[in-house]
This record gives structure tokens, C-alpha cells and sequence, in this order.
């Protein structure tokens, strides 16, 4: 469509070198070509030319003193999108991989995501380039203070209320809320994530695993079948990944495998999920650490990986669910994933998959679930602890976590009528990116060329 190519030529000379954010654009755009076919007025109104521009971009530098009092340098990032729907709402991530391309792809992301989960909320995305990864906890306090003094300008409670992501756990939005509560005065919801003990929600923590799993559970229940019995591939070893295990195993499958950095583990009984959970909550240890516990498990590091992908995707098992990192599986791992009875991926990351990789899974028509729907549960409890701060509420496990079931299972009966509704039944990505784009963009259409 010549409307969509000649609006990512622009988007490719306004923000130039930025191929995360072009990768998640094609990606939705793509998918929108029906729509924009069968209903003239989004062109009309200059949707997707007003939807691929933020509504603000903040770019800041972070200076901090590390524990041998030399000043450290980093830069800081918030990406307001789109607050059609609501506040800007997005995780902040602290990683040195971060840049103004991927905290962009995954703002842009955020704004379908959030649409998807029928909740009041825009689209954001924060976070810095500062790596938490061996710092002392005066060090990741300082940081966050530093960061923190720039950034609680541009949020608020019913303005933009970020979130935890990559490197951004309890402890870095305890530091971020309070330095926030200095410089304001205001003991407020401003921050999601937060400790139990002071304004946190109870399954916010597992959300976004145990959301990845409900939506597994109701595309297999769709065609039926259940995920009990299924062994699953798991990459990841933070929040999402573990409590992807931790579901699926109260589900009744078993997951074989778990990653980081360094490398993976492959454990054929089943993974230890007690001594992940100490290894990576706890001690923050390496998962290499894993074999002193169990010696029948393999540890695969990094650089006994294949060239052209991940050493995990390359195992037998019948569901996949990448909880890692953006482009952590490629055209080649989705191919040994088909040939090895995968019949099911649900991407607990954000846009885990290469372009090529989706389309192998569409192509063979498995039950495939894109991340803006199948990880949209972190961000739903999110609102969920919005809610509760504002109403001055706590509720039980039991209620938020059949509120977070009921929302996956929303989310996936959207996005699978509405796959219907083009033509193609089996498309969750075509379903879940026109139902996010349609609830959003009307909302820009009655609200004015803003």
C-alpha cells in the first residue's frame, strides 16, 4: 500500500538510524493494510502519520557518583506516545542496550498493548542506558535519585505513571518513589511496581508470566486442547520467565529450560523452579551456578550457541514462550522450533521474533501469540495498582488474579473475532493489532487533530 510505504520513508528520514522502532512500525503497519482499505477516514485523519510520532519525546542526562566517588555520565529517556485512552502508561528499563530506537519500539508498542487490554491507558516507554548488573545498591540508589530528579516533572498520577521492565525491579521503584515523594511532597500512585507494604499490588509481580500462560491456555483451549502434558521452552530467567514456569507448572506442564545472559540451562525433568528463584531473586547469581544442585541438567553457554539464534529454541517441545528480549528468535530457531512439534508460541518479551520468524508461525498456522496481546498482563495490573492507590483499596490475590484471567482471556477473544472479521481466523497478530489500532485511533478522531 503506497500510503503505508510513503509514511515509513518519512518516519525513516525523520528518525534516522532507529531500526528497533522501524521493525515494530512495519510490523503493525502491515498488518493494518485491511482496515485502512475498508475504512477511508483513518487516512483521512492522518492516523497512522499522527500515531508513529510521539506526543513528547524527553531526553535527559543522568550524572551519579559510583562508590569510589567518580561522577558517572548516562542518558535518561521518556517516551510519551499516546494518550488517547489515558495517562501514559510504560515500563523504564535500565540497560546498556537501550537507546532512543528501542525505547521508541517499545512505546509504540505500548500504545496497542495497553488499547488491547480495555483499560484506560495510554502508550509510554522510559528508562536508561545505566546497567544495574554489578553495581552496589548506593550505587543503583544514587542513580535512581539522579534520574529521578529530572523525570518527576513530566509524570503524575493522571499524567504518565511508569512501570518496572528490564533492570528496573522492588528496590529500583522504591529509590525512583522516593525520591519522587522528596521533590514533591506527594505520597501518591505515581509509580506501579511498588513494595506490597506501601501502595503495591498483590500477582503484580507474576503478572506478566502468568498472563503469557492464560493466553497460551485459551488458544489451546480454542482449539481443544490444554496446555497439561505440554513440555515448554522458556527463555528468561526475571519476573516473566519465572513466573511463566511457575504457572505453567501449576497447569500442569513442564518447562525445560530458562536462560540469561551467559548462557542456558536445559534440565529434561523439569526445571527447579525454587532454586531459579533463589539464583535470581535473591543472590542474582549466574545460572551456570544451577549444576551444583543438578548435575543431570546441561548448561549451554553463550558461546556454544548456534550462529544464527538461540540454544533454547533449538530443543524438542510441544510450546515456546520467549520472556527475554526483543529479537531473541530468529527465521532459523523458528524453523528447528516447527520441525521439533512446537505448536504453540506465546511471547511473554516484548517483539521477541524476528519479522521472519512470525511469519514462518503464521505461515504454518500454530497457535502463535504476538507479545502486545500475550504479555499485555504486566501492564494490566499495572492499572489494576492504579486503581487501588487511587480508591485508597487493597485487594486480595485471589480478586486481582481473576481479574488479570478474565483480561487475557478479553484480549484474546478481541483479537481472535476480530482476526475473523478480515478473513483470517487464525491470525492473532492481524487480530490484535487492528483491535488495538481501531480503539485508538477512534479516540484520536473524537478528540480532535491533536
Amino acid at each position: 500500500m503506497q500510503y503505508l510505504a510513503t509514511t515509513i520513508a518519512q518516519l525513516k528520514e525523520s528518525s534516522p538510524a532507529q531500526f528497533e522502532f522501524y521493525q515494530a512500525v512495519e510490523e503493525v503497519l502491515e498488518s493494518l493494510e485491511p482496515i485502512l482499505e475498508h475504512s477511508p477516514k483513518y487516512q483521512k485523519q492522518a492516523i497512522i502519520e499522527r500515531l508513529v510520532e510521539p506526543e513528547r519525546q524527553i531526553f535527559f542526562r543522568v550524572p551519579w557518583l559510583d562508590d569510589q566517588g567518580a561522577i558517572q555520565v548516562n542518558k535518561g529517556y521518556r517516551i510519551e506516545f499516546n494518550s488517547a485512552l489515558g495517562p501514559y502508561k510504560g515500563g523504564l528499563r535500565f540497560h546498556h542496550s537501550v537507546n532512543a530506537s528501542v525505547i521508541k519500539f517499545l512505546g509504540f508498542e505500548q500504545i496497542f498493548k495497553n488499547a488491547l487490554t480495555g483499560l484506560p491507558i495510554g502508550g509510554g516507554k522510559g528508562g536508561s542506558n545505566f546497567n544495574p548488573k554489578g553495581r552496589s545498591d548506593a550505587e543503583i540508589m544514587r542513580f535512581c535519585q539522579s534520574f529521578m530528579t529530572e523525570l518527576y516533572r513530566h509524570i503524575g498520577p493522571t499524567t504518565d505513571v511508569p512501570a518496572g521492565d528490564i533492570g528496573v525491579g522492588a528496590r529500583e521503584i522504591g529509590y525512583l518513589f522516593g525520591q519522587y515523594k522528596r521533590l514533591t511532597g506527594r505520597y501518591e500512585g505515581v509509580l506501579t511496581g511498588k513494595s506490597l507494604s506501601w501502595g503495591g499490588s498483590l500477582v503484580r509481580k507474576e503478572a506478566t508470566g502468568y498472563g503469557a500462560v492464560y493466553f497460551a491456555n485459551y488458544m489451546l483451549k480454542a482449539k481443544g486442547e490444554t496446555l497439561e502434558g505440554k513440555r515448554c521452552l522458556i527463555s528468561g530467567a526475571g519476573n516473566v520467565a519465572i513466573y511463566a514456569m511457575e504457572k505453567l507448572y501449576q497447569l500442569g506442564a513442564t518447562p525445560v529450560t530458562c536462560s540469561d545472559s551467559r548462557g542456558s540451562i536445559y534440565h529434561e525433568t523439569g526445571i527447579d523452579l525454587e532454586l531459579v528463584k533463589r539464583l535470581k531473586e535473591q543472590s542474582r547469581e549466574s545460572l551456570s551456578v544451577y549444576l551444583e544442585t543438578h548435575a543431570d541438567a546441561k548448561y549451554i553457554p553463550v558461546s556454544d550457541y548456534p550462529e544464527d539464534g538461540h540454544a533454547v529454541w533449538r530443543l524438542p517441545a510441544d510450546a515456546a514462550f520467549p520472556c527475554a528480549t526483543q529479537n531473541e528468535l530468529t527465521e532459523a530457531d523458528a524453523q528447528s522450533l516447527l520441525s521439533n512439534g512446537c505448536k504453540l508460541v506465546a511471547e511473554g518479551a516484548n517483539m521477541p521474533s524476528t519479522k521472519e520468524a512470525i511469519d514462518c508461525f503464521i505461515d504454518a498456522k500454530i497457535a502463535y501469540g504476538p507479545g502486545k496481546a500475550a504479555n499485555a498482563g504486566g501492564v494490566a495490573t499495572s492499572q489494576l495498582e492504579m486503581a487501588q492507590n487511587a480508591s485508597m483499596q487493597t485487594w486480595t490475590f485471589e480478586e486481582v488474579d481473576e481479574r488479570l484471567k478474565k483480561i487475557m482471556e478479553s484480549i484474546f477473544i478481541t483479537a481472535s473475532e476480530t482476526a475473523d472479521e478480515f478473513g483470517e481466523p487464525d491470525n492473532l497478530l492481524l487480530g490484535a493489532n487492528i483491535a488495538g489500532f481501531r480503539r485508538v485511533a477512534d479516540a484520536m478522531i473524537e478528540q480532535g487533530v491533536v
